[in-house]
């Protein structure tokens, strides 16, 4: 999968430099990057320069430090010794975790669903319908991220500022994990149709059953990314041994 062009990231958070008079500036901009990221813009293994940051938002190194070690926590940046701070990457057991996590979580969505908050399910229907249009238009990369919304939406019916928090980090993790696939139209396109049955289910009441196809769905997306991910695996060379 190409890696999304450097350019366009940093411009996108360059335009966003005047918000951040308006909260704590570490955290807008740690919030900047990791929307990029969940948009897929930035990719696993892609470095992020401190100085360019710095320049492109008109702020202090130390302020993009802290929003590197923001970052760090949630595992979404790493910093390499000597080398820099690197787009971080998902690991077999990270994406395990990440699955068990997003089970609590959404599950809890469609249990919720209907005490939702107000225009909280017409957000599930909005990102249903983005993937939908996305699809029609061979942009596989955005049904990626129309998915990632769809999944954030069924969280968010919970109702719970903590929950949406915490599902922001977790989808955040998951889009690195779209990267470790091939083909973006392979993966995303089986998923669009399951996206639309469990909004319909969730729409004619039927909440039961919209949670049990919720879990089937979690569970062979999850086998096929930990397939994925076993098949590169298997692939890498092994180091020879003196």
């Amino acid at each position: 999968m190409p890696v999304p062009a450097h350019g366009s990231w940093l411009a996108d958070i360059a335009a966003a430099r005047h918000g951040l008079d308006r909260s704590s500036t570490a955290g807008r901009i740690a919030d900047l990057l990791r929307e990029q990221i969940t948009e897929g813009r930035l990719a696993p293994g892609e470095r992020v320069r401190e100085e360019e940051l710095a320049e492109a938002l008109k702020v202090s190194r130390n302020t993009v430090r802290e929003a590197f070690r923001l970052l760090a926590k949630e595992r979404l940046l790493v910093h390499e010794f000597n080398r820099g701070v690197f787009v971080g990457r998902v690991t077999a057991d990270g994406l395990a975790d990440l699955y068990r996590v997003r089970r609590i979580l959404e599950c809890e969505g469609v249990r919720c669903a209907p005490e939702a908050p107000p225009g909280a399910f017409d957000r599930v229907e909005a990102a249903v319908l983005d993937g939908e249009r996305a699809a029609a238009a061979g942009s596989w990369p955005d049904v990626g991220t129309a998915d990632i919304r769809f999944h954030k939406a069924i969280a968010a019916l919970v109702g719970s500022d903590r929950v949406d928090e915490m599902i922001r980090h977790l989808l955040a993790e998951m889009r690195l994990v779209f990267h470790e696939m091939g083909s973006p139209r392979e993966f995303h396109e089986p998923y669009l149709a399951r996206n639309r049955r469990i909004h319909d289910l969730m729409a004619r009441g039927d909440f039961a059953e919209a949670e049990r196809e919720l879990r089937s769905y979690l569970d062979d997306a999850e086998a096929q990314l930990t397939a994925a991910y076993r098949e590169k695996a298997a692939k890498k060379p092994r180091r020879r041994r003196d």
